[in-house]
């Protein structure tokens, strides 16, 4: 006789979050005593997982949602403030001059504090504007914090980078 395992307790993965997620799909699979899963099961069991995932996605990540709070959408730009132009970082430069650059371009401006962090996207282009418009909607509370963010993932990268190089290099 086939044994009965839930579905959520044996699946690892991307297919364990679905079923911890939507309970819709929770069900018991028959797995013979060979351990198989029958192919109809497991073609339903895939089926709802790429419908749950086409649902899911046409709904949530087709529309831009601001990774800063209601607070920060709040902030007003100074009187008088003209948009600035600012140097793009594309992930090729050092994120920590590229922070000190577009701090006091903006200080310059008379644009201080976290009125920032409206402004930062317009600083970033490739894979650094990629990761902006994949943050959390709402996780960003300051200008502080969005630095922190920044230089802690793209100064770790460009660390890495160069002590590869360094390594590969020839005296």
């Amino acid at each position: 006789m086939g044994k009965q395992v839930e579905a959520h307790d044996e699946v690892e993965g991307p297919a364990k979050q679905y079923y911890t997620e939507k309970d819709k799909y929770a069900k018991e699979f028959q797995i013979s005593s060979d351990g198989l899963i029958p192919m109809d099961q497991l073609k339903e069991f895939t089926e709802g997982i790429i419908r749950s995932k086409i649902e899911g996605s046409s709904k949530s990540s087709l529309t831009y949602s601001k990774p800063y709070t209601p607070r920060i959408d709040s902030l007003k730009m100074p009187m008088g403030y003209q948009p600035l132009k600012f140097q793009q970082f594309d992930c090729k430069g050092n994120p920590k001059q590229h922070v000190a650059h577009f701090v006091e371009t903006c200080n310059n401006a008379g644009t201080y504090g976290d009125h920032l962090v409206k402004l930062f996207v317009r600083s970033l282009k490739g894979n650094a504007f990629d990761w902006y418009t994949d943050l959390e909607a709402g996780s960003i509370d300051g200008w502080e914090q969005l630095e922190q963010e920044f230089i802690n993932l793209f100064y770790g990268t460009r660390r890495t980078v160069n002590m590869v190089g360094l390594t590969n290099s020839r005296q």
